[in-house]
């Protein structure tokens, strides 16, 4: 009898944590690519949604490089989604303030269009992508993770390390001020 590897494709059907726990094996490259596979498209997505910029490809790719590093140490690993995400957040944190050189305008600086034309949805999308870059990054991470990732508040709070009240807040607060951003540009939508 033939002992045969588990293929990637023999480990979608398992969770997370099982995963995690085959990363301290011989099988450690499958569940590597396979937790990749799972959650690269939704740490990319988050990673551009906060930066912006070609540093967003960076950052993406240091969060699976960190979580590697992490899962060598021993760590033990209960909540796959909210590491990767606060491994994220914080990478995306700490290359904000690398580049803090850059000069941030106040939102009557900014020249918007006088008014929205048509219901055309990637013009809204626009709109809402301005009005995102113009929140407090607080605000930002909390709805983002809410309305792009479709996070609990309670996988909000664990990633963020806030309480599920303070998660509810920032993203209550944060639609409130897409709301008043957008409002001039919404009538029409409405």
């Amino acid at each position: 009898m033939t002992l045969r590897r588990k293929t990637h494709s023999d480990l979608r059907k398992h969770s997370d944590e099982h995963l995690c726990g085959l990363l301290q094996t011989n099988e450690a490259e499958a569940a590597f690519t396979e937790i990749f596979d799972r959650y690269a498209v939704r740490i990319h997505a988050y990673c551009y949604k906060i930066l912006k910029n070609e540093d967003a490809e960076d950052v993406f790719q240091d969060t699976f490089v960190r979580f590697h590093r992490t899962v060598e140490k021993g760590t033990e690993v209960t909540n796959l989604s909210g590491l990767l995400f606060k491994i994220a957040k914080n990478l995306c944190i700490n290359k904000k303030q690398s580049r803090s050189r850059r000069v941030m305008l106040p939102i009557q600086d900014y020249d918007f269009p006088v008014e929205a034309h048509s219901g055309d949805k990637k013009e809204l999308l626009g709109l809402i992508d301005m009005a995102l870059d113009m929140l407090d990054d607080t605000y930002k991470e909390a709805f983002v993770l809410r309305e792009y990732d479709g996070m609990s508040f309670k996988e909000i709070a664990e990633t963020l390390d806030v309480t599920v009240s303070t998660a509810k807040i920032r993203v209550f607060r944060a639609k409130q001020k897409i709301r008043k951003v957008l409002a001039p540009y919404t009538r029409e939508f409405a």
